[in-house]
């Protein structure tokens, strides 16, 4: 999940500065038909709520507010798809590590009962299942920790530059609509 995630958010990025200056090229040359292409032929977020609003130009601004705020939202819920099963993963991994440990437990103080006697060598066993499944939770839920912050500021990254451009398209639309 975190993987497909991270492949997501990589091909969602792209550089809105050039979808912009694109978008406002093909409304001068070619009106909102042509600025619908650019974001037909543009992958992201943001080329599919420019192409809501433009849809939906000629309904009036408000209409495109309206659209384009709606849309974000459906592109943020896409982009957040999944982080609750990261986020569960997080929490069970040190949960399961533990878990091992107690069983690494009961199996060293099975062998203490079944040999009557302590010794070393009959809870080195147990001791080291309980260390190793411990160690192993606990590393998976850093790893997952840490692919969850990344996932989560680029997600941020994303929403911070689709209201940028969303502002910028209201501005661009309202000049247009002014010729």
């Amino acid at each position: 999940v975190a993987i497909e995630r991270i492949l997501f958010l990589s091909l969602s990025t792209i550089n809105s500065k050039k979808l912009i200056a694109n978008v406002e090229e093909a409304l001068k040359k070619g009106g909102i038909e042509a600025a619908k292409e650019v974001c037909r032929n543009t992958r992201g977020p943001i080329a599919s709520i420019y192409y809501q609003g433009l849809d939906r130009y000629d309904q009036g601004l408000d209409s495109v507010e309206k659209a384009v705020v709606s849309y974000g939202s459906v592109q943020t819920g896409q982009m957040e798809s999944g982080l609750s099963w990261i986020g569960l993963f997080i929490a069970l991994s040190p949960m399961l590590g533990f878990m091992g440990t107690v069983v690494g437990m009961i199996d060293a103080f099975d062998a203490i009962q079944a040999a009557g006697d302590i010794s070393p060598t009959l809870v080195a066993g147990g001791i080291k299942v309980a260390l190793l499944t411990t160690l192993m939770g606990l590393i998976a839920a850093v790893i997952l920790q840490l692919f969850y912050n990344y996932i989560i500021a680029k997600i941020d990254s994303l929403v911070n530059a689709m209201e940028d451009s969303s502002i910028t398209l209201m501005d661009i639309l309202t000049a247009y609509s002014k010729k």
